[in-house]
């Protein structure tokens, strides 16, 4: 987190620590909010299944960037809403328009991840290499 040092000085700290940083704010969402950990679990659904239909290298690399796509979207949407709420912490109309916005974001995105991961399990199945049972 940033509150151990001057904001300002950030740009210049050593990749390891900047990277620190980084995975401090992974932790910070993941054990703060409940969708992130949903998506989360999704995510390592998403990789075992593709790990186990074995669908070839670009539906691997598709899959690997709508799960990135996804958590990425979480990430910023929870920051968006952390910002928001301690600059505003009173309701008001365009701050919840804001949130909403943002929570479509993640929406659309898994939406998107959803459709892409059944094109890739219908483009397995239909070449043979996935059997139903």
């Amino acid at each position: 987190m940033h509150g151990r040092f001057d904001p300002g000085t950030a740009k210049n700290r050593r990749f390891a620590a900047r990277l620190g940083f980084a995975f401090a704010g992974l932790r910070l969402v993941f054990g703060r909010e409940k969708s992130f950990r949903t998506q989360s679990v999704l995510a390592f659904a998403a990789a075992l299944v593709t790990l186990a239909a074995r669908p070839g290298l670009i539906w691997s690399a598709l899959i690997a960037l709508a799960v990135a796509l996804v958590l990425t979207l979480e990430l910023v949407n929870s920051a968006l809403e952390y910002l928001l709420d301690r600059l505003h912490p009173a309701w008001h109309r365009e701050i919840g328009a804001a949130k909403d916005a943002a929570a479509a974001a993640v929406l659309l995105a898994s939406l998107a991840a959803l459709a892409v991961g059944a094109l890739m399990l219908a483009d397995v199945y239909s070449r043979g290499t996935l059997t139903a049972t």
